[in-house]
């Protein structure tokens, strides 16, 4: 299944667009190798590849807040990727938000868009 998908580009990556499968609102980008795909797909819960810690990572193992997989299509270069998941929980950003993407630039600055959905300290019982 992965051979097609390009993760020599860049050095054994590929990124990762994370949307939910019903709102179509983008929720999350992450990167995969070749091991997080074939994880993926052998699970149905959507898993990534953590640079810093340089270790895979299911989304929600942490947390309980899975992603469960509904499709997965690849672009024209085959070097990124774009998931469709059903999010279990209420909420996939690790600081507490629907979606990683709760901020816009608003006049030149960053600002919250939306309210958050759970309490990050009390799923990760540390400050965030």
């Amino acid at each position: 299944m992965s051979e097609v998908l390009d993760f020599d580009k860049q050095n054994g990556l590929i990124a990762a667009i994370v949307q939910d499968a019903n709102t179509r609102r983008v929720l999350m980008i992450g990167y995969m190798n070749r091991e997080a795909f074939d994880k993926t797909l052998a699970t149905g819960h959507v898993t990534f590849f953590s640079r810093s810690r340089q270790k895979l990572w299911t989304k929600g193992e942490s947390s309980g807040h899975f992603l469960v997989l509904k499709s997965i299509a690849t672009d024209c270069d085959a070097d990124a990727l774009l998931i469709q998941a059903e999010p279990i929980g209420p909420g996939v950003c690790h600081a507490g938000y629907e979606s990683c993407f709760y901020r816009t630039l608003e006049n030149g600055r960053w600002q919250e868009s939306e309210e958050k959905v759970y309490d990050p300290d009390a799923v990760y019982g540390v400050k965030q």
